[in-house]
């Protein structure tokens, strides 16, 4: 039975799931009733920080168009491109032994792709959620729930795993960001330009 967080929230993952090295981190959503003419694209980044906060470098940044980070030990499964159906829309899957040792936390996050050019924002979102998933056992650990705490935001940092100890815990967090994914990366320490 998976452990149903709140916002705020930290659990321990592999303290409770010894031995515990693969997980897969899926996020998924729907779209509320939008008559703007386009379609929505949602699309899931990691950012492998350092104990700043921030990346080491541009590698650090996984999403669509770097699908490996963190030599090889975070995987970007795909672009969804519409989010239809049920399940995850997109997949993360991480091999928490092979993180590099200066990788101190992993964040996760959603952004509309051109969602200014669109008019869309994660008011128009519902039903979204991050997952964790034993990676060997498929078996659900952890999911956060967002809710429909957002407006006009177009880019949320949905959760993060973090060392803590020597062991890998998970916060669910749920911050917003007006800006998109420009805003996010600056927050990281990434140049879009």
């Amino acid at each position: 039975m998976a452990v149903s967080l709140k916002k705020g929230q930290k659990v321990d993952l592999t303290k409770t799931n010894p031995g515990l090295t693969r997980v897969l981190v899926g996020l998924g959503w729907d779209t509320n009733k939008y008559d703007g003419g386009h379609d929505f694209d949602l699309d899931t980044a990691a950012f492998l920080l350092q104990e700043d906060g921030k990346v080491s470098s541009d590698s650090d940044f996984v999403f669509y168009n770097n699908l490996k980070g963190g030599n090889g030990s975070v995987v970007h499964l795909g672009d969804n491109r519409t989010g239809e159906g049920d399940g995850d829309d997109e997949q993360v899957t991480i091999d928490l032994s092979k993180v590099p040792a200066n990788i101190t936390k992993i964040d996760f996050s959603a952004t509309i792709h051109e969602a200014t050019e669109r008019g869309q924002n994660f008011g128009q979102v519902s039903n979204a959620y991050i997952r964790v998933v034993n990676g060997e056992t498929n078996e659900e650990l952890i999911r956060y729930d967002l809710g429909e705490d957002f407006s006009i935001e177009t880019a949320v940092v949905v959760g993060e795993i973090y060392r803590h100890g020597g062991e890998w815990k998970f916060n669910a967090i749920g911050s917003g960001f007006q800006g998109g994914l420009g805003a996010l990366c600056a927050n990281f320490g990434i140049n879009v330009g």
